[in-house]
């Protein structure tokens, strides 16, 4: 039979929970959570050990802290199968994502656009001009009240300019 085995840290001191006056109830209990906790992961509670861990003590030295530690374990693979337990399984080829196309950007219209092709308009440049009067004609985003005042102060502007007599 094969095993994978896990290391978790021994709770340091106990967690206050209702009904619990000790500082001993309150450790059995966090230690029962543990336990229990990893129970319903599939771990089997193995051992508890305490052991030894290097650590740095200012800029030179090192000290010895002792840790305590709880040892699990839990078969691994097909033995997992017969046995009932849920085993990790190793990460299949992590699935192939499509590259996320981006929106197209919407058609920015300006004000004085041509509305008709531009086999039709003599340039982009151009003002527009009403077919059946020749004059310019007033900006599409202008309101229609607007429009009518450029209107007329364009009729206004013709008629100043021609010679009275």
């Amino acid at each position: 039979m094969r095993y994978e085995y896990r290391i978790v840290p021994a709770p340091a001191k106990g967690v206050k929970a209702k009904g619990l006056k000790t500082g001993e109830e309150r450790f059995a209990h966090t230690l029962e959570e543990v336990l229990n906790d990893m129970a319903a992961e599939g771990w089997e509670y193995q051992r508890a050990d305490t052991l030894p861990s290097q650590e740095r003590s200012g800029l030179t030295s090192t000290v010895t802290e002792w840790r305590n530690v709880l040892v699990f374990r839990r078969p691994v693979g097909d033995v997992a199968q017969a046995t009932g337990t849920v085993a990790a399984q190793p990460a299949g080829p992590e699935p192939k994502l499509e590259p996320v196309q981006p929106a197209p950007e919407p058609k920015r219209e300006t004000p004085f656009a041509a509305t008709s092709t531009a086999a039709t308009a003599p340039s982009a440049d151009a003002p527009e001009t009403d077919a059946a009067t020749g004059q310019g004609k007033p900006p599409a985003f202008l309101s229609e009240s607007a429009a009518q005042e450029t209107t007329d102060e364009d009729d206004a502007a013709e008629t100043d300019d021609k010679p009275k007599g």
